[in-house]
């Protein structure tokens, strides 16, 4: 039982602070008078005062609440490196046994893994977090048991007692990193772009590591390149992409003995690559409905830079004009075939025809330019089967065609063949037809396919449209020049630009229209992984191997013709690797070296900021385990092989008693009492002469 005496005033205080101002005064003036009873006034005024006040004895029943130590114990995926988990195991086995030791003391344990997303170790988090559950008052220290790679100090709280840290790790730790200081998002194909590299040892690193390491660089698929560089400076990478679209460059470092980790010994890069200007050069052979088409699409698309070479008077045309009087302007053919023709991305022959215009010298310069990695279209028209046809030139070398001369002139609608379903540049356009179908066309030329890949058929299943591979290059024929029948939209036409555009964008080997492909996308931890081929057989099983190289065998099921996807969900942060038959992706979730393993050298660094304001201490496990003291409020909470807690004396109370220290009648004689004594004494005396 706890007793205490407690005002409750019968005015505000304000008023009775006022009353006693006036009694001193008035206390004062008798002394000044020399009042003999003076004193007296003075105690029968300070009794009524009291009275005022209302003094009453409180007494509490109170019941004494223990004190709370709270340890936070840090299970991120730095503290599995080395022996770290032992160390923490170890360490709080032992504050355990500290706790339970001492009187009216309770400790209570939290644990926190990896943040969300890549956040990394939140050890201030969870101490806010657990402190919020606990009165304040009864919190007597706190213990963070962590290697102190923590990544939330700006959400330190407010302590009302000692912090100390109990540090993993030890001493002669050290670690080699990659880092990916200057890396661009996109590039420019053909142009050098520079990314910035630098290789880091960190913590106690032995004398015999070396300066120099080696550096294996992969782009995609192609096989790796090993540099010799050197340790601890910038490396200026120049790099040039090999195809538009995502090109994975892989960085990686051999894992030197006895370093931490080699999850930070590797890095991904995933850049974007875009042609600055895609060079075309249209040959037109005649005018005619469907020219105006392919001219519109290529202008259409502001990073198409377009040279037309259009036929527009024939040379067997005889109309008796003075070429004098012609205002048709020659055209740099050698300029175009010889000189600059491997600056062309793409050549479209629309309907063009041998009438000795373009030399044969030319052609061959065209198949050499295909063989070396060019590519050409041909839109065929009746003059394909004709004498002067293309295929009566030296391009015939590498046309997947031949003609049979005959032109098929009747209505029929275009059709995807088996192979067109699974193809990137055809498959799904069936899905964009119009409500009853594609329009028809009315012209095709009958052509016999040699080689390549038919994808859309006519009518009779003759061959529509064929792609075909030469050496480096790519050929394609479209055996009509009724495409622009969709454009129009004659008996609802069809997905017109649609088929050109994937049709010119294979042409120029962009990776999303390649037959053959395997790629993968990563939605926080969730994998989806898309294969395509053009094949009637199902792919085999897909392999992937994880950061830390376990295996995993999937099974891809078919969402579609030639097209089969799984969902996968990672098991960890890193580089995944897949494998199915030939193809191989390597993809990152999150950042290549998850949070937590950027930099794994423990260290006391970031949170002594933290730990010094509360006069706690960073002691390191690997030292020995510290004994648990109580110390007073204010004082140093740490020493050699010990920490403190402050205790803090908490209660609850039970029951209150108030009872008044006088009754009022009382106070009220003692204070008339003292009155008349004085009276009485002045009365006797009288007071001095003034």
């Amino acid at each position: 039982m706890t007793q205490s005496l407690i005002f409750d005033p019968l005015i505000a205080w304000p008023v009775l602070w006022g009353l006693i101002a006036f009694a001193v005064v008035l206390l004062g003036l008798a002394v000044w008078r020399g009042l003999s009873g003076w004193w007296l006034r003075g105690l029968a005024a300070a009794v009524v005062l009291l009275a005022l006040a209302n003094p009453a004895l409180q007494e509490e029943d109170r019941a004494p609440q223990t004190d709370i130590v709270i340890a936070v114990v840090d299970d991120s995926a730095s503290q599995t490196l080395s022996d770290r988990a032992d160390q923490t195991a170890a360490a709080l086995a032992a504050v355990q046994a500290e706790v339970a030791a001492l009187d009216n003391t309770e400790l209570r344990v939290v644990r926190f893994g990896d943040g969300a997303e890549d956040a990394g170790s939140l050890a201030l988090t969870a101490l806010s977090a657990a402190l919020a559950e606990e009165p304040r008052a009864r919190v007597a220290g706190a213990i963070i048991i962590t290697d102190g790679r923590v990544h939330d100090l700006e959400l330190a709280p407010s302590l009302p007692a000692p912090l100390h840290v109990l540090l993993t790790g030890r001493e002669e730790d050290w670690d080699r990193r990659l880092i990916i200081k200057n890396a661009p998002a996109f590039a420019i194909l053909g142009e050098e772009v520079n990314l910035t590299l630098r290789i880091e040892d960190e913590g106690a690193v032995p004398a015999d590591a070396g300066g120099m390491v080696d550096l294996t660089i992969a782009i995609d698929a192609d096989p790796p390149q090993t540099y010799t560089v050197p340790v601890g400076e910038d490396l200026d990478l120049p790099v040039m992409l090999p195809h538009g679209g995502i090109n994975v460059l892989q960085f990686s470092l051999a894992t030197a003995e006895g370093e931490l980790t080699d999850r930070n010994n590797a890095a991904v890069v995933q850049i974007n690559g875009v042609r600055d200007r895609l060079r075309v050069l249209l040959v037109s052979g005649e005018p005619h409905a469907g020219e105006r088409v392919w001219r519109n699409l290529l202008k259409s698309d502001a990073s198409v830079d377009l040279v037309h070479f259009t036929i527009l008077r024939p040379p067997e045309k005889q109309d008796g004009i003075p070429v004098s009087e012609l205002s048709l302007i020659a055209f740099p053919t050698r300029e175009l075939f010889v000189e600059k023709i491997d600056e062309f991305d793409l050549i479209v022959f629309d309907r063009y025809s041998m009438r000795g215009i373009l030399p044969m010298s030319y052609m061959e310069n065209i198949v050499q330019y295909v063989r070396n990695g060019g590519t050409v279209l041909v839109a065929a028209g009746p003059e394909y089967g004709a004498v002067d046809s293309l295929w009566r030139s030296p391009l015939a070398e590498i046309l997947p065609a031949d003609p049979t001369a005959r032109v098929i002139e009747e209505g029929f609608r275009p059709a995807l063949t088996d192979l067109g379903r699974r193809h990137p540049v055809t498959e799904g356009l069936e899905d964009l037809a119009p409500e009853g179908g594609w329009g028809r066309w009315f012209r095709m030329v009958d052509v016999t396919p040699r080689e390549g890949q038919v994808v859309m058929e006519g009518p009779g299943n003759r061959p529509l449209l064929i792609l075909n591979r030469v050496d480096e290059g790519r050929v394609a024929i479209l055996a009509s020049d009724h495409a622009w029948l969709w454009g129009r939209g004659y008996e609802g036409g069809g997905p017109q630009l649609e088929l050109l555009r994937r049709l010119a964008h294979w042409m120029l080997k962009e990776p999303e229209l390649e037959e053959e492909t395997l790629t993968a996308t990563a939605q926080g931890q969730t994998l989806t992984i898309t294969r395509r081929t053009i094949k009637e057989e199902p792919p085999g099983d897909l392999v992937v191997t994880g950061p830390d190289g376990a295996q995993v065998t999937l099974t891809t099921p078919e969402i579609g013709p030639g097209k089969y996807e799984v969902e996968w969900q990672a098991p960890t942060l890193g580089l995944f690797r897949l494998e199915q038959g030939d193809l191989t992706r390597v993809v990152a979730v999150g950042p290549s070296a998850p949070r937590e393993f950027v930099q794994t050298i423990a260290t006391a660094e970031l949170l002594a900021p933290v730990v010094t304001p509360t006069n706690g201490g960073v002691l390191r496990v690997a030292d020995g385990t510290p004994d648990l003291r109580a110390v007073r409020d204010g004082r140093p909470a740490f020493g050699r092989g010990w920490i403190g807690i402050t205790p803090r004396g908490a209660y609850v109370t039970e029951d209150v008693r108030v009872a008044q220290l006088l009754p009022g009648w009382a106070w009220l004689m003692l204070a008339a009492s003292l009155a008349v004594a004085a009276w009485l004494i002045e009365g006797r005396k009288g007071a001095k002469a003034v």
